[in-house]
């Protein structure tokens, strides 16, 4: 592409004015400042290449010039950055700008300024650089510096500003009452969390599509699709909280402890059907007899384990069937009993599902499209996302990190009711699915966050990164992600900026939902409740056009 930064220079009565024109790839870029100088051109950038001999000169810029005017416009996307360095800044301020200091060059041509304002402490120049750094891509950016010598003059009278010791005893107290009271306020917001956050989960977790809120008139910012580790930032989590993998560390005997008080006997369970094997465990189709009436019993589902599967493997079972315990939320299926009798092979009993794992309902779905293309909506599996974002938008109100979110880790029923389900025997049974990357710990790689990836760091942020891989598990009906990438090198893959590719007949609007829960920042990733909000917004908008 063509890319050419032209200088020239203007005479006209008691000024000089300079034109800067650039180009990249549709991208024009004025400035407009009254200078003193020699009539001349100068080309700083032409075809590509950068006129270093140009950039070197340093120009003058006169007392009564305080300001430089600046006109570009972009047809394309392009990033930049502004920013300047004062080399006397007793003699000149720190130039300011009125606008931000980073952010996108905008699509119609604009104005914006640029002051250099002399402090009048002091008479001589003050050399200001002023650095711009404009960005296509994570691998195409120019970095562009303009050096002037700004003339300053010295003004009588002007002082460095003193602030009288009443003022500052006031300004201090005055902060600490503020830092008080916003304390105070903390504090009763905590102790009323509890009994508003079931409120809350009645509002934005509602039952049927029917009950979903209608589309809102205010724009929700998105990261872009094409660069999503370039995201605009959106509104972060106040505070991280950070867990490590360490369930190693729990011995069988401990997690049998933990599990005691809803453990049963195992003549109440009958085992039916196998719902899923692998390697080492099994899923039933199971049925349990009431305690004080046998004639009534209920459906569930029994996770356990073969004859030849070792301690670890129990213990790990065991444990992290306990992720989600003693929470309640629709939509979340934690373990209800578990048969840890001496001798026999521990049991862990969850309410049953009638369609099952939902990995395995969506792959079904696919194979069935081309007799039955209704047999499953666009705005259904809006829906089953909704419904993941309310479990999960839960589960970080209560600081509990899922670490290990995706459709095969959710259940769902005949209804469309999909629930979170934890993660006990999901490495083998989809072992295709987890990877070893030398630390002898088979880890999803595809849905992991880059933090967790290099440093083992899980947060409601990473938890986001993996609702935003489930989401595009949900669009494809079950495909794998990243599935040509090599788990190795998924870390180098991902902070180069490239992410999957958008879906077959996925609408722009939810790809960007996806690639907002993909940036490299966790701070500047959504919280679930945005994910929900926007997500119902998107299936009423659907539901528009049914």
């Amino acid at each position: 592409f063509l890319l050419t930064l032209l200088l020239i220079h203007f005479f006209f009565p008691k000024e000089k004015i300079v034109v800067i024109f650039w180009t990249l790839s549709h991208l024009n870029f004025n400035v407009l400042c009254p200078h003193t100088g020699l009539d001349a051109e100068l080309y700083y950038v032409r075809d590509d290449v950068v006129n270093h001999y140009a950039l070197s000169f340093t120009l003058p810029v006169p007392i009564e010039t305080n300001s430089l005017h600046f006109t570009w416009h972009s047809k394309t996307k392009v990033d930049y950055r502004l920013g300047f360095h004062v080399e006397n800044p007793v003699a000149m301020n720190q130039p300011r700008s009125n606008v931000s200091s980073q952010g996108e060059v905008p699509h119609v041509p604009s104005v914006f300024r640029v002051d250099l304002f002399c402090t009048g402490k002091v008479e001589g120049e003050a050399f200001v650089t002023v650095q711009l750094n404009l960005t296509i891509h994570a691998n195409n950016y120019t970095v562009l510096n303009f050096k002037r010598r700004k003339m300053c003059s010295k003004i009588d009278g002007v002082t460095t500003p003193t602030t009288s010791t009443q003022v500052f005893y006031i300004s201090v107290s005055v902060c600490c009452i503020v830092i008080f009271l916003v304390a105070i306020i903390l504090a009763i917001l905590h102790l009323h969390s509890m009994k508003r956050v079931e409120m809350e989960d009645s509002v934005s977790d509602s039952g049927s599509s029917q009950g979903l809120s209608q589309p809102s008139t205010q724009t929700t910012q998105y990261l872009r699709a094409d660069t999503p580790n370039n995201a605009a930032p959106v509104t972060s989590y106040p505070s991280l909280r950070i867990e490590k993998n360490d369930l190693r560390s729990v011995t069988l005997m401990e997690a049998k402890a933990k599990v005691k008080d809803i453990a049963i006997s195992r003549e109440r369970v009958t085992l039916r059907d196998v719902l899923h094997e692998g390697t080492f465990g099994r899923i039933f189709h199971g049925v349990l007899l009431d305690e004080k009436d046998p004639s009534k019993e209920k459906q569930v589902f029994v996770k356990t384990v073969k004859d030849h599967a070792s301690e670890v493997q129990v213990t790990m079972m065991l444990t992290e069937s306990c992720k989600l315990r003693g929470l309640h939320h629709r939509n979340l299926l934690p373990i209800s009993h578990v048969c840890t009798e001496d001798g026999e092979k521990p049991m862990v009993l969850l309410p049953f599902m009638a369609w099952g794992n939902l990995k395995l309902f969506l792959r079904q779905c696919k194979l069935a499209e081309a007799n039955n293309p209704q047999a499953i909506s666009q705005q259904d599996l809006v829906y089953m996302a909704i419904q993941i974002a309310c479990g999960m938008s839960y589960l970080a109100r209560r600081e509990v990190i899922h670490k290990d979110l995706a459709a095969r880790n959710c259940v769902i029923d005949d209804n469309m009711q999909v629930k979170i389900t934890d993660n006990a025997l999901a490495r083998d049974l989809f072992p295709m699915d987890y990877h070893c990357l030398g630390d002898n710990e088979n880890r999803p790689v595809r849905w992991m966050a880059l933090e967790s990836l290099l440093n083992n760091d899980f947060s409601s942020a990473s938890d986001v990164w993996a609702f935003g891989v489930t989401l595009w598990e949900l669009m494809t009906l079950g495909q794998t992600p990243y599935v040509d990438i090599d788990p190795f090198e998924m870390s180098a893959y991902l902070k180069d900026g490239y992410r999957i590719a958008q879906p077959i007949n996925c609408p722009d609007e939810l790809f960007a939902v996806m690639a907002c829960c993909w940036a490299l920042d966790p701070e500047e990733r959504p919280k679930f409740q945005q994910l929900v909000q926007c997500l119902t917004e998107f299936h009423a908008a659907l539901g528009a056009y049914v």
